[in-house]
């Protein structure tokens, strides 16, 4: 009780030791709970759903399903006739290794805070409007590589490609100088829509799972040079690292809050809102073991719920392990905005502190 990982949070992750298959487990405190033993013990009608090398079947079971199984996992974990069983299927988070939890149909990446926006938009446009005109209009955001989407703390390959200064004449080839990170939410999808299918904004709870930190690698120097007339395709495609441990929905009802104001311009119908539908989660990056940036996620200009809708306003289906980021989640304060680190200055380390998602 009081940490991260209490009754009231229970993220799903997939996990192994040595010389045993995956599967399913759930996290409280520092210990990881193996599903497919207690729910076999307990003769749970849904055990096989977690004797899987993945959480992309119990994710396609749906909300009825979900919500059974938080309420159940819960009982086992507070009830104390239930210690017997609950004990012998627990182990020590150290003492496992987690695997990437989820399959990635696919990736797609959004640019949903103002804040973030308007900061790029004034380096690289210094005597024009930092916002172009689409950004209140609707969620931007582009198609990234999904086999690439990688459980935090595997290890990343510094990317080659392309670069040019703009003192050069000519490209040069070889590895990024520049190489950036951005903290973000990863929004991932449970169950999915048919080709020709629109989800409205009020139907968001339905088909997503969950939520996971998520950390989108980019290589600045390459993306400078290869972004126009397409936009990101190298600089970022080499990796995309997300948590090991997936929050679902009903861990984060207490932290949904109303949005930035959207009356100006007002958005289109498809994309409103009823009620409260941003999320107040405070974000911490830290590089190398100091804090460089806290962005409330709060301050974000666009919803989950309207990234979803737009995703597929054009008909276009979605799968289960579908996964969204938020973009770089940054906010007014300097201490609220994520910066480059000095591409001089080699590091060693990112991390992320949003396996915790918390109110």
């Amino acid at each position: 009780a009081g940490s991260g990982f209490d009754v009231d949070h229970l993220p799903f992750g997939l996990f192994a030791r040595s010389g045993e298959r995956p599967r399913v487990a759930v996290r409280i405190g520092d210990f990881a709970l193996d599903l497919s033993v207690v729910a076999a013990a307990d003769m749970v009608d849904t055990h096989a759903l977690f004797d899987q090398p993945s959480l992309n079947p119990f994710m396609a079971a749906g909300p009825a399903v979900w919500d059974s199984t938080r309420a159940w996992v819960t009982g086992l974990l507070t009830d104390e006739t239930e210690r017997d069983l609950v004990e012998p299927a627990l182990a020590p988070v150290d003492s496992v290794r987690m695997l990437m939890p989820f399959e990635v149909g696919d990736y797609i990446d959004f640019y949903a805070s103002e804040h973030h926006a308007s900061n790029v938009g004034r380096m690289f446009r210094p005597d024009a409007e930092p916002l172009l005109p689409n950004w209140k209009n609707l969620p931007v955001g582009y198609h990234g590589r999904s086999g690439t989407v990688v459980v935090s703390g595997t290890d990343v390959v510094r990317p080659c490609g392309q670069r040019k200064a703009p003192s050069d004449d000519l490209p040069t080839y070889g590895p990024s100088q520049r190489l950036d990170i951005e903290a973000e939410l990863g929004f991932v999808v449970g169950v999915p829509s048919a080709m020709g299918e629109r989800v409205a904004t009020a139907d968001f709870a339905r088909h997503t799972f969950g939520v996971v930190g998520l950390n989108d690698w980019s290589a600045r120097d390459i993306q400078a040079w290869e972004y126009v007339p397409l936009g990101p395709f190298l600089g970022k495609s080499f990796a995309t690292s997300v948590s090991a441990w997936v929050t679902p929905l009903a861990a984060l009802s207490a932290a949904w809050t109303d949005l930035p104001g959207q009356d100006d311009p007002q958005v289109l119908d498809y994309l409103r809102v009823e009620g409260p539908a941003g999320l107040d989660i405070d974000v911490e990056v830290v590089l190398d073991g100091d804090v460089v940036a806290r962005p409330p996620y709060r301050t974000m200009y666009w919803s989950p719920a309207q990234m979803l809708a737009h995703t597929t306003v054009n008909g276009a289906s979605l799968r289960t392990g579908d996964l969204w980021g938020s973009g770089t989640v940054s906010g007014p304060e300097r201490d609220q905005r994520q910066r480059q680190p000095d591409a001089r200055k080699p590091y060693h380390g990112a991390s992320f502190r949003l396996d915790v998602c918390c109110p």
